[in-house]
């Protein structure tokens, strides 16, 4: 951490160089950038920068270079259970990209892409499709609809749809790197006053360079292409529902055939009650037990019972020219989904009642919303922390890990809500860990249930694919000592003074 004459030097020379506008040491903005909804206090930054330019944000390294002051950039700071705002350490500038950069540069109707700055969120992108009565779609994400497109997929963040890997949709940064200077990845690298194919073509000459700038700390991404996907004249959701907590070993088997031949263009959700449910209602026993305990068998049959839901339910979508053109798909997954008599097909009129399968109708159709997000009021006091390890699409091990992880937060006395996120081959699973910050007893007890999950799945071979901030370090900590050294290696070369997030994703 710098001292606290670096850091005047640093806020006086940028004030000089930028405006008084582009940096702010108030009470209130510093209070409100270190805010997160994990364990532990909140991380107070020494100064928040706003800059609106990759010029700028040139500028902004340069001076962190000179009074060796650590930046933690930010794209709109709406990674709620991952860190939200606050830097991974208490005294680092937060260097807010999405108050004054948030242009929508390209829409390119043609080859299907856009370019953007950090600030453009899904809603903005969305209603910018909507003015330009645009035949393209976002693939709209479970978080906030003010969340960033482009810090999203930066973060290996996923959404709805057939464009649902987000950082597979990224083509073509420009980047300024921890020594200040800027890059154009693929062939925007090229020296040429135009690039045809920057947006276009993902694997240019050389070696391929912006997996570097992904949950790293080696430069700030100030813009970037992203594939999007044309609108289908139709869209048709379909629901599921199985009445059995161990259907998800019948569920997972069945839904990797459909996602192998790619039967189903979008990612297959497998979700349990309590993840649906929970942005319908708040937990109906958190009263009598203060918190201390799980939700009863009983209270979640009631729960059920009332939505029309089961254990599991599992949601897609086919795209078509019409309802009738996508019928004989839908006709052949449902005889699939119900033919072992457990799966209960929910039909679009029944699913359009039930408040939490309409807010999965909307995502699929690239409409950004907060509907799930809902769930975080499920217990009192905002403390939320998401685990999302990445699972192999085999029914026997996802089962394993289900009962493992039902079992590691019923011992903690926390709800388990998780979403499977389906792909042929892997599924994310999206744990929400939602308890009461305010209560530092249940704060420990949530902390100490995802460093139980953490354990549990590295034990079997299963690694996270995002982190929250808090245990970034410790997942860094579980890996080979020569794969942490090489990180430690490109931060060096490409950040030489340690200026960029130091301590990002167990980066030093």
């Amino acid at each position: 951490m710098a001292n606290e004459e670096s850091i005047r030097a640093f806020v006086q020379a940028v004030s000089g160089e930028l405006g008084s506008e582009a940096i702010s040491t108030g009470e209130e903005v510093l209070t409100r950038y270190g805010e997160h909804t994990l364990p532990g206090p909140d991380l107070r930054p020494a100064a928040v920068a706003f800059p609106d330019s990759t010029q700028a944000v040139q500028k902004l390294v340069l001076a962190a270079n000179r009074y060796r002051v650590p930046l933690y950039p930010i794209s709109t700071g709406q990674n709620i259970g991952l860190g939200s705002r606050s830097s991974v350490r208490a005294g680092q500038v937060v260097v807010d990209l999405g108050r004054r950069m948030s242009r929508v540069i390209e829409v390119n109707e043609a080859l299907a892409y856009c370019v953007v700055e950090p600030g453009v969120t899904f809603q903005a992108m969305y209603d910018e499709l909507v003015k330009r009565k645009s035949k393209l779609m976002i693939s709209a994400t479970a978080g906030p609809p003010q969340g960033s497109l482009l810090g999203n997929a930066l973060d290996k963040g996923g959404g709805s749809g057939a464009y649902a890997d987000h950082f597979g949709t990224l083509c073509g940064m420009e980047v300024v790197l921890g020594s200040g200077d800027v890059i154009r990845t693929g062939d925007g690298s090229l020296e040429s006053a135009s690039h045809l194919n920057w947006h276009v073509s993902k694997y240019s000459f050389g070696p391929y360079l912006e997996g570097l700038f992904t949950q790293s700390n080696y430069g700030i991404v100030t813009r970037a292409g992203m594939w999007v996907m044309p609108r289908p004249p139709h869209i048709e959701s379909f629901f599921f529902t199985f009445p059995d907590d161990t259907d998800l070993h019948q569920i997972v088997d069945l839904i990797r055939p459909l996602k192998l031949s790619n039967f189903v263009p979008t990612q297959i959700r497998a979700t349990n009650d309590l993840y649906l449910i929970a942005a319908d209602c708040v937990h109906p026993e958190y009263g009598q037990s203060g918190g201390k305990k799980q939700i009863t068998d009983e209270a979640r049959r009631a729960l059920q019972k009332r939505y029309g839901l089961g254990s599991w339910t599992v949601s897609g979508a086919f795209y078509g020219a019409s309802r009738q053109a996508v019928q004989p798909q839908l006709d052949r997954v449902i005889a699939h989904f119900t033919r072992s008599g457990k799966g209960r097909f929910i039909a679009l009129e029944e699913a359009n009642e039930i408040a939490p399968l309409r807010i999965s109708m909307n995502s699929y159709e690239g409409v950004p919303g907060e509907g799930e997000l809902k769930m975080l009021r499920w217990r009192p006091g905002g403390g939320t922390i998401w685990f999302l390890p990445r699972t192999p699409m085999i029914g026997s091990v996802a089962n394993e890990f289900h009962l493992a992880s039902r079992g590691i937060c019923r011992d903690h006395g926390l709800e388990y809500m998780v979403s499977n996120v389906c792909g042929p081959r892997f599924a994310r699973g999206v744990h929400t860990l939602v308890y009461n910050r305010g209560d530092a007893e249940e704060t420990a007890r949530a902390d100490a249930c995802y460093r139980a999950l953490a354990l549990e799945f590295a034990g079997k071979g299963v690694f996270v694919g995002r982190a929250p901030t808090a245990y970034q370090g410790f997942h860094q900590g579980q890996r080979m000592s020569a794969f942490v050294e090489a990180c430690a290696a490109i931060k060096r070369a490409l950040d030489p003074n340690g200026i960029i997030a130091p301590g990002k994703y167990g980066i030093d």
